[in-house]
């Protein structure tokens, strides 16, 4: 069977509650298993793979940042480097900012197998758990040749995503994980992985951005707009030295008057200013008012994702132009 290594991170995949019924409150338990323990606890992984546990650290994934993603690039780095024969890596991680590190990934690793981000809307203790059939059938995925040359993907609810789109939509269902507009590439049924598309948008391993040298990255910041915003927040963050602010504007990508004049300050300091929409889904289209600003659209990206994308995009240039570039190509 083919080789797939498992780094676990935390998150409800790898918690145990006080009982079975315990799917609420189970973090106050406190109690998380590492990558070797999870794999124990659903020894069915191995029915499909040679998996292996890559020994990491548990963290609660709203902690989750800059530190933890370049450490993960490395991490597969040195998977590759000391075991060339592995077919692809699963990397287990709380549902909260899941989305953010999978795009990271997406935009970051330079391996050349599959890398598939996983986790769990109910812990591995709970009656009825999505922990184990989620682990088994990301492995599934990361041992595919098909996964191959799709950048980072993440899988929950027997549904193979792209990085870039997906994104968390409910607290606590089952079927939380959605990729507005265009959908999932496919399905991990029973009998097979079905396949049904494939992301045109540019990803790992073929990118621009080498975090590898890197010890941060530039600030970028999300300015969430809402009826008489003022710009207080847009201004804080001009003040704490951001790079770049992302506007959270109305749909389809506007905001109010005084967020508005916040953010035209804040892009004649240099600061670079992307126009994002709070809708959830859909473009901010290229408008004239936008373009007169001096706001660069973020395409169909939601504002979380945009924040990445910009930083990454910061490290490589501040041209407005081939930011919008960027913005077209991933």
């Amino acid at each position: 069977m083919k080789k797939v290594a498992f780094i676990g991170t935390g998150g409800t995949i790898s918690s145990i509650g006080k009982g079975p019924l315990d799917y609420v409150n189970y973090g106050a338990n406190g109690v998380m298993l590492q990558a070797g323990g999870i794999l124990d606890r659903f020894p069915e992984v191995q029915e499909v793979a040679e998996v292996f546990a890559v020994p990491y650290r548990n963290v609660p994934s709203p902690q989750i940042g800059w530190p933890e993603w370049k450490e993960l690039v490395l991490l597969c780095d040195r998977i590759l480097a000391e075991t060339p024969d592995v077919a692809g890596i699963v990397i287990g991680h709380g549902t909260a900012s899941l989305e953010e590190t999978a795009y990271f990934l997406s935009l970051t690793l330079k391996v050349p197998v599959p890398v598939v981000v996983v986790g769990s809307q109910r812990p591995a203790s709970s009656l009825s758990t999505d922990a184990g059939l989620n682990l088994v059938n990301a492995v599934r995925v990361a041992a595919s040749g098909e996964a191959r040359g799709l950048g980072a993907l993440v899988l929950l609810n027997d549904e193979i995503q792209a990085a870039r789109e997906v994104t968390k939509t409910s607290t606590g269902r089952m079927q939380t994980f959605r990729s507005p507009d265009v959908g999932v590439l496919g399905h991990a049924d029973g009998d097979t992985l079905a396949w049904y598309r494939r992301p045109i948008r540019r990803t790992a391993p073929d990118t621009e951005f080498d975090i590898r040298g890197l010890d941060s990255l530039p600030r970028v910041d999300i300015a969430y707009s809402y009826a008489n915003a003022d710009g207080t927040a847009v201004r804080a963050f001009a003040a704490a030295g951001a790079a770049g602010i992302v506007a959270a504007g109305f749909a389809p990508g506007f905001v109010t008057p005084g967020d508005a004049a916040a953010l035209k300050a804040a892009r004649e300091k240099g600061i670079v200013v992307m126009q994002s929409t709070r809708a959830g889904s859909g473009r901010v289209f290229p408008t004239t008012k936008l373009a007169e600003a001096g706001f660069i659209p973020a395409d169909n990206l939601n504002p979380q994702k945009a924040r990445i994308l910009l930083a990454l995009a910061l490290t490589v240039t501040k041209d407005p132009q081939e930011i919008a570039r960027i913005f077209a190509t991933y």
